[in-house]
């Protein structure tokens, strides 16, 4: 079996960007390989054009072009004559594609395309109670519908995406994303430095950043050596029109606060988990997510996890036994669970055990990429 991924981003060193997609299709086809399936990556929208291949994976990087008008067609049949170039050379049996800016409206493969939700902006917009561009949503829809099956990575985001789009018919098939487990181990859990509070993503409004100032002003007040370590990529604030969320950030946080308060800015992924391992408790207080791929890469090191408890987060963490569960904006209760775990060392140590045991259950590769597997062959059976 051979399968190709369309994507906006993988993470490679040539590649321009990436981030949870990239992530999860990386992993995803790690396990693949693995497992004996031919694997191609298309990226689209890159600076070079040129053929990749590492670890088994044929990463295909498709150079970006500029067009005077209707450069949102032409750009999708310059990807889509490319992709069925390689599809009818290598032979390859399904293709898969994200719902994110609806890349392959417009497109039509003789072969089987799935759509994987890991969030499309009509999801996220609706997450954030923003308004939405009909364009931005006309393409999703497109795209949605020209798929021949569907895969979310929780059953939360693809009931959403359904009703969303209005896919009262359509099946769609929820398999989480995995993690390569050898990849993510943590073999002296039990040490850490004392009050250091984690979080990584990107700094940006729907990640719920903007509860972290009041969240740390309520643990400093009864655990003044706290300290909150931040890793991620500044964004623009769609909502004031600031350039820099962190800008705005230090704004909101107490001075005396701020002193303990320190930002990496963006670091190269494999370095992140040394400070993971670092760390007491991590945070992710977001209030947009399908499923967060940090969160479990946390609980895969035994880090005990304050999470925001929306649909997609209780699918990940039993509250209480794997992590901790918490609204975003009820910074009481958020302090609370975070000075919980800062004065109690053995419940720091109990729950990282039972978060990792929780990801070995629910998000090892090794047995979600059967899964994968076994849904693409129906498919393409299906389709002969």
């Amino acid at each position: 079996m051979h399968i190709a991924f369309l994507t906006p981003e993988f993470p490679h060193a040539k590649v321009a960007h990436a981030a949870g997609i990239g992530t999860s299709i990386k992993n995803l086809t790690s396990a693949f390989v693995k497992e004996g399936v031919v694997v191609t990556v298309f990226v689209y929208g890159q600076k070079t054009q040129e053929i990749i291949v590492e670890n088994g994976i044929a990463i295909h990087l498709i150079k970006g072009r500029k067009y005077k008008c209707f450069g949102w067609l032409f750009h999708r049949k310059h990807i889509e004559n490319y992709c069925k170039s390689v599809m009818k050379k290598e032979k390859i049996d399904l293709i898969e594609a994200p719902d994110w800016t609806g890349i392959t409206a417009f497109m039509n493969f003789k072969i089987p395309l799935v759509i994987r939700f890991h969030g499309s902006d009509t999801y996220f917009c609706h997450l954030e109670h923003r308004r939405q561009k009909m364009k931005n949503f006309w393409f999703e829809k497109l795209a949605v519908l020209g798929a021949d099956a569907f895969i979310a990575p929780t059953t939360f985001t693809g009931e959403l995406s359904k009703k969303l789009f209005q896919l009262k018919n359509k099946r769609i098939q929820t398999i989480h994303h995995g993690l390569d487990l050898d990849r993510f181990e943590n073999k002296a859990a039990e040490q850490y430095e004392k009050g250091l509070i984690l979080y990584v993503g990107t700094l940006i409004r729907k990640k719920g950043v903007f509860e972290l100032p009041a969240i740390f002003n309520k643990v400093r007040e009864q655990f003044p050596e706290a300290h909150l370590l931040l890793i991620g990529g500044d964004a623009a604030d769609v909502q004031s029109g600031s350039v820099s969320t962190w800008e705005l950030m230090q704004q909101q946080f107490n001075p005396a606060d701020l002193k303990n308060v320190h930002y990496l800015g963006k670091i190269p992924y494999d370095e992140v988990q040394q400070y993971m391992k670092k760390a007491q408790i991590c945070v992710f207080p977001t209030f947009a997510e399908t499923l967060g791929m940090v969160t479990i890469e946390a609980m895969a090191m035994q880090k005990v996890v304050v999470n925001s408890d929306f649909g997609w987060a209780k699918e990940l963490i039993l509250d209480g036994e794997s992590g901790f569960l918490v609204h975003p904006a009820n910074h009481d209760l958020y302090a609370e669970r975070i000075l919980q775990l800062l004065q109690n060392n053995a419940l720091c140590q109990r729950i990282g055990e039972q978060a990792r045991t929780r990801v070995e259950e629910k998000f090892d590769s090794s047995n979600l990429v059967k899964k994968n597997i076994e849904f693409y062959q129906k498919l393409i059976l299906a389709k002969l």
